[in-house]
């Protein structure tokens, strides 16, 4: 009998199972071929480029139009402003703006001049700070001239009209009621205003909002009272400037 040789081992069979369909993933496309991940995945599940960088990207990119936007919107803007500010109209807005908010000095004029006066009663009496002092026109259409060493921004006026502050003595002269502004800047350039006073002792005030002032004249265009009897009486007048 003939020896029996051992069996030989039979290898088992891979059992194949059947393929479904692969579903393609709904997330952002790989940057180097294209092809859709998962929103999840960090590489191309095809190429396995890296995905990270481009989502960098694409954000950075977005940062980098919205700051361009931003500066260009800026930059027309403040073309819209100087173009503002160059406009008379524009620039009057912003001096206008800038006496509001800001403070006021008094200036003093460094000569004052009157076309006529009444004796003991000279132009240097409206701007001694004294209200019981008068400058003494003798009549209508004489005018009081004050000048000043340096330009500055005349933003008001305040004028004591009459003799004096006490009721019985402001009746007892004549008074301006209307007068005639002519303000002169460093240009040679002339504002003139009509302005009109309250028939009552006490201040008034006159806003202007005019810039480097050299000079301003007062002419009495009208006046109450005793006119022709007694002089016209201007007790002060003081200029003010944005501090």
């Amino acid at each position: 009998m003939l020896p029996v040789q051992p069996a030989k081992p039979v290898v088992q069979r891979p059992v194949v199972r059947p393929v479904t369909a692969e579903e393609v993933p709904d997330g952002p496309p790989c940057p180097a071929c294209g092809t859709p991940n998962a929103p999840d995945r960090r590489f191309c599940r095809r190429c396995a480029a890296r995905l990270s960088s481009f989502r960098r990207r694409v954000r950075n990119g977005s940062d980098g139009r919205w700051l361009r936007r931003g500066i260009l919107l800026l930059f027309v803007v403040a073309l819209l402003v100087t173009g503002f500010l160059l406009l008379p109209a524009g620039r009057y807005v912003f001096e206008d703006v800038r006496d509001k908010l800001g403070g006021t000095a008094a200036v003093s004029p460094t000569e004052v001049t009157a076309s006529a006066q009444t004796p003991g009663h000279p132009a240097s009496a409206a701007t001694d700070g004294l209200t019981d002092a008068y400058w003494g026109a003798p009549a209508l259409d004489a005018s009081l001239t004050c000048d000043f060493g340096e330009p500055f921004r005349l933003v008001g006026i305040v004028v004591h009209t009459g003799s004096s502050p006490e009721p019985e003595a402001f009746r007892s002269t004549a008074r301006p009621v209307r007068a005639e502004l002519r303000v002169t800047t460093a240009d040679n350039e002339v504002d003139t205003r009509t302005v009109t006073f309250n028939d009552k002792p006490g201040e008034q005030e006159v806003r202007m909002g005019i810039s480097d002032v050299v000079s301003v004249q007062l002419i009495l265009r009208d006046a109450a009272g005793p006119v022709g009897e007694q002089p016209i009486a201007l007790g002060e007048i003081e200029f003010f400037k944005r501090s």
